[in-house]
């Protein structure tokens, strides 16, 4: 594999290695498909519920088996083989697809009431927070046995961007579909993306396994923990990703925001869902050809900074192409700030303990777009749909400040592998 390596100018080495092409669409489908659906599945609480805080409860439904069962799946994880435990999760998630499908079928639900089909949704959107638990470190750690080391920074900026335009076009496809077709028909073709990660998966060979063992349970299970805890520029990557998602979701409440602020449809509404990817495609092209080595730390920060402000715009526009502007510029920042945390997980963890380890950041990290959501709508309720979104936005600039005063490691971050 060594003699495939390319030198670190060379923007497309990762892509030079087939199973990683595989791995590209399996991180990409996964993250269209499920992103989709979530937003598919906001459009249809809020129709049935008219209110922000039943938004808020889709993402705590997916966040709570999400961050309980973290460390014991990352714990699996290390133990298993990575391809065939990911494959279980895509069948699992097709099941849970064509569960939302049949809900969101008015033939079905027909004389069902309507709290009833809202609580078999949550109930649905529990199990895929299950899924999720093992389906996070699983991804991350197949990625580091697809690719050699010196191309880990690489390989994750290409992974971090297909996640990232994947988890904003597929909200935008959601919002036309539903424009053009309804909401069912839009859930089925969910259910068929499902299947190309599917396929991909079956086009990789199974991988090594790197766990050592030799330690007991409870001290396998809390050991991603000890290293994030002990490794301080991991620690502030996660942290600062983590609050800046947790208090500037403002996305999650853009089907409010579509019809109540902005006066829109659903048409609108998936324009704004896919002006972000716009964004995350600019980030992609860039940083795929001009990586962050120089004081990735500080760009960082300074990118977690930028999304703030950008909240803050969204949240205080009454215009529709002011909060284009905001979402785009918005989808720009928070891709650079994805691809360096990614990086510094990749190139700073042991081979051993990447399961662990991914699933500490999806517990701190991966959960706050959910907690985020449910934040949103708790402070929607509470002090007012705009407030709440300028709140956190300010929030956030508070966080980056913060971390910048006591945090030198971010600083003086150095991402050579």
């Amino acid at each position: 594999m060594d003699s495939k390596a390319s030198t670190s100018t060379d923007a497309y080495a990762s892509l030079r290695y087939p199973e990683f092409n595989y791995y590209l669409v399996i991180r990409f489908a996964l993250v269209f498909a499920l992103a989709m659906q979530f937003a598919i599945i906001e459009w249809k609480v809020n129709e049935l519920a008219r209110d922000p805080f039943a938004l808020g409860l889709i993402g705590l439904s997916e966040v709570i088996p999400a961050v309980l069962l973290a460390p014991f799946a990352g714990h699996i994880v290390d133990k298993r083989e990575k391809r065939g435990l990911l494959l279980k999760c895509v069948i699992a998630y097709i099941f849970i697809s064509t569960g939302l499908f049949l809900l969101t079928w008015d033939q079905v639900v027909k004389g069902i009431p309507t709290h009833w089909v809202l609580n078999m949704i949550y109930a649905l959107v529990f199990l895929g927070g299950i899924v999720r638990a093992f389906t996070s470190p699983s991804t991350f750690t197949l990625l580091s046995l697809l690719v050699p080391k010196q191309l880990y920074a690489n390989a994750s900026t290409w992974s971090s961007s297909a996640w990232q335009i994947g988890g904003v076009l597929g909200p935008a496809l959601g919002g036309f579909l539903i424009y053009l077709f309804g909401v069912h028909w839009s859930m089925l073709l969910v259910v068929a993306i499902f299947l190309a990660p599917l396929f991909s998966l079956i086009q990789i060979k199974p991988k090594p396994i790197y766990y050592k063992g030799g330690e007991g349970f409870v001290d396998s299970l809390t050991k991603g923990i000890k290293f994030v805890w002990n490794t301080k520029v991991v620690l502030g990557a996660m942290a600062l990703d983590m609050f800046a998602v947790l208090f500037g979701g403002a996305i999650s409440m853009l089907p409010v925001f579509a019809t109540d602020v902005l006066h829109t449809d659903s048409l609108g509404y998936g324009i704004l869902r896919s002006t972000p990817a716009v964004g995350s495609l600019i980030t992609m092209f860039i940083l795929a050809h001009k990586p962050l080595n120089h004081k990735p730390g500080i760009k960082l920060m300074a990118a977690v900074f930028a999304f703030g402000l950008t909240i803050i715009v969204f949240g205080l526009s009454t215009t529709f192409l002011l909060s284009m502007a905001a979402l785009l510029f918005g989808g720009v920042f928070d891709g650079v700030s994805v691809i360096i945390r990614q990086t510094i997980l990749q190139l700073k963890t042991p081979d051993e303990m990447r399961g662990r380890v991914a699933s500490v950041s999806s517990m701190f990290v991966g959960s706050s777009n959910e907690l985020g959501a449910f934040e949103s709508g708790f402070m929607a309720r509470a002090i007012g749909l705009v407030p709440s979104v300028v709140l956190g936005g300010c929030i956030t600039l508070g966080v980056v400040v913060t971390t910048y005063i006591i945090s030198p490691a971010m600083r003086k971050l150095d991402l050579k592998p």
